[in-house]
């Protein structure tokens, strides 16, 4: 029996017709025909079962044979800010896997210490959008583009917000323990998000932690090791998912 291909398509109930890209990748690299099936992810939520109608050098097109929404699998909304790596792999290796984790958000904050302050998103989104369809996820991650640090804490008032850092002289709790104070870990899906930052390499500058803590973000650690900031990150995600076990 075949394997059903997962494509994403964002628009996938209002059009007939592969993005360029997934139509490349379906014609001329799995050789799909007409009548072969597929699956259609719109990264809002929603699968669909669906047939090729048109297998072209350039074009392919189908017809949606099922709509199939997808429940949540996991609850609240996560959102990591992070500050990229000065080698961009390292930052792409962490969106893929947060991505296969399950997360909702992806912000790029620019920080005192930051050793790279440029980003080409657009790659990003690929690495992105490839995990997605690896991982069968039904939802897209939103990412944004880099922003300040000062931008980022004074854009998000709300929310359930925590900073992780390495500071003794600041007093931090664990992020785990936090997040298993909140309604989400206790299997009551929360309007607010869940929101976790973590700095570039030579950590956030004591003053940015501060500055986070009198915004009401709360000081946490992510467990007694040092880790690098692409690990931090994925860390973050799998406890805010582990806390709602």
């Amino acid at each position: 029996m075949k394997e059903v291909r997962y494509f994403y398509v964002p628009d996938a109930a209002h059009t007939n017709v592969l993005p360029e890209e997934e139509a490349n990748h379906a014609v001329r690299v799995l050789r799909l025909q007409e009548g072969d099936e597929v699956m259609l992810m719109d990264g809002a939520g929603s699968f669909f079962r669906a047939s090729i109608t048109l297998s072209a050098p350039h074009h392919c097109h189908y017809q949606i044979v099922e709509s199939l929404p997808q429940e949540p699998i996991w609850k609240g909304r996560l959102h990591l800010a992070i500050a990229p790596t000065k080698l961009m792999e390292r930052m792409e290796w962490m969106a893929e896997k947060a991505t296969e984790v399950g997360f909702d958000e992806l912000s790029l904050i620019e920080c005192q210490y930051s050793e790279r302050r440029v980003v080409k998103l657009p790659r990003l989104e690929k690495i992105v959008v490839s995990a997605v369809k690896q991982s069968r996820k039904a939802w897209m991650p939103e990412l944004h583009d880099m922003i300040s640090f000062k931008q980022f804490i004074a854009s998000h008032p709300g929310g359930h917000r925590y900073i992780a850092h390495c500071y003794d002289e600041i007093p931090r709790s664990s992020l785990f323990d936090e997040l298993r104070k909140l309604p989400v870990a206790q299997a009551v899906p929360s309007a607010d998000p869940i929101i976790v930052m973590v700095g570039p390499e030579g950590d956030f500058s004591i003053d940015e932690v501060r500055m986070a803590v009198e915004q009401g973000f709360v000081s946490v650690d992510l467990g007694k090791s040092r880790l690098r900031t692409e690990t931090a990150g994925l860390a973050a995600i799998m406890m805010m998912h582990l806390a709602q076990q």
